[in-house]
Formats: structure tokens, sequence, C-alpha cells
């Protein structure tokens, strides 16, 4: 019953501050068309992405993770005309069907979706001078969500905003024996995270559409 309420009031915040959108409703269809794992942000999520984007005066965004897209148009939508958002997918059909719903958007000048091991980008990211980004948001594949972080870090400046998603996974991130390495991957970050001296951040636990979990918060010092 509980699980039914945190849903119906994510409906009651989304219909009063989101209204609908027939680009993100697309996306989402495309989402279950294309069988890819729904695993997205929740519409009120996308809009914390977009807010905190606008707080950040974000001109440069790097997202690890693109799946469909959703995320990455919330973002990308809070970006100057001469923004950009570089998003990273592992996997090609994922990434076509972001691409496509980033045509839809509008967003094409604005995105550049690489399509690739996430740790074998962010090298490549730093080669060429890609950063400092004024963002980055981190909701990729959680075994290596630490080294994710360490990578985040060399593209920063100071000010720089890290968000980090399901950082909590229902509260089993409690039990230290926990052998899940979903759960054993944002273990290691969240320590990672408390641990930096790079950082300032907090953990705020979520709960709502996509149930119990959390998003990490850090600004670079």
């Amino acid at each position: 019953m509980e699980q039914k309420l945190f849903g119906a009031v994510d409906d009651y915040i989304s219909l009063l501050f989101n209204g609908h959108d027939e680009v993100l409703a697309a996306t989402e269809q495309s989402i279950i068309d294309s069988g890819i794992p729904q695993i997205s942000v929740s519409p009120n999520q996308g809009k914390l992405l977009n807010l905190l984007a606008q707080l950040s005066k974000a001109e440069k965004i790097l997202e690890l993770g693109t799946l469909a897209g959703y995320s990455t148009i919330w973002m990308a939508r809070a970006l100057p005309v001469t923004g950009k958002l570089i998003s990273l997918e592992y996997d090609p059909k994922h990434a076509a069907v972001a691409q496509k719903n980033i045509a839809r958007a509008g967003l094409n000048k604005v995105v550049d979706i690489r399509i690739g091991k996430g740790l074998d980008l962010l090298p490549k990211l730093v080669a060429e001078g890609a950063g400092p980004f004024d963002m980055i948001f981190i909701d990729a594949d959680k075994p290596p969500y630490a080294e994710y972080f360490e990578w985040a870090l060399k593209l920063s400046r100071p000010g720089t905003l890290i968000i980090a998603d399901n950082v909590i996974r229902s509260g089993k991130v409690l039990d230290e024996n926990h052998t899940d390495e979903m759960v054993t991957g944002v273990q290691r970050f969240n320590k990672a995270l408390a641990a930096s001296k790079a950082v300032t951040a907090t953990i705020i636990q979520t709960i709502g559409a996509k149930e119990h979990d959390g998003i990490a918060l850090a600004i670079v010092k």
C-alpha cells in the first residue's frame, strides 16, 4: 500500500509541475517498444536534474549512461544554445534509440552520444581535453561507480556538480555482507565519496515511483 501511495504522490507532483510533454512521452514509449530496461529516472527526477543544471549555470554536461535518452533530454533542455552534453552509452542498441529521441527533441546539435565502455571512453575524454564539465551525472553500471567518480574528478573544475543515482538500493547498502555486485559497487562508491577530500558531498534518500533509493550530490572544491 505504501508503494502505491509513493507512486500516486509522484504522479501528483508530476502533473502539477511537468504536465504532458509529447517528446518525453514518446521517449518513454520508445523504451517499451524497443524492449529497453525501464530504469530511466522518473519524470520528477528528470525535472530535478533540469533544475540542478540550471542552478549550476551549466554549459557543459557529462552523462554516464544514456539508455534511451530520457534523462539526457531533461538535462540538455537546461543548456544554453551554445551548450554541450556528452553522453556515454555502452549498448549500441540503446544509443540508436536514444539518438532518435534526441533528434525528435531537436537536440542533435547539443547532444553528443559516444558508444563504448565507460572506463574506455573516460580516459579519451581527458586526453582530448573535453572537460572541465560544469555538471556530471553518473547513472550507468554500478560495479565501477567508484572508478567513474575518480574519472569525474579529472573532468571537473572547482564548483562542478557531480550527481550519482541509485546509491541506496532499497537500503541494501546497509548490509556489509551483501554479494550483489550492484550493491557492492555503490557501497564502494559511497565510501569513496565520503572519504574524498576533493568534494563536499551528501546522499539524499529518494522514495517514489522508482521505489526506495538515493542520489548522491557532490560539489568539487
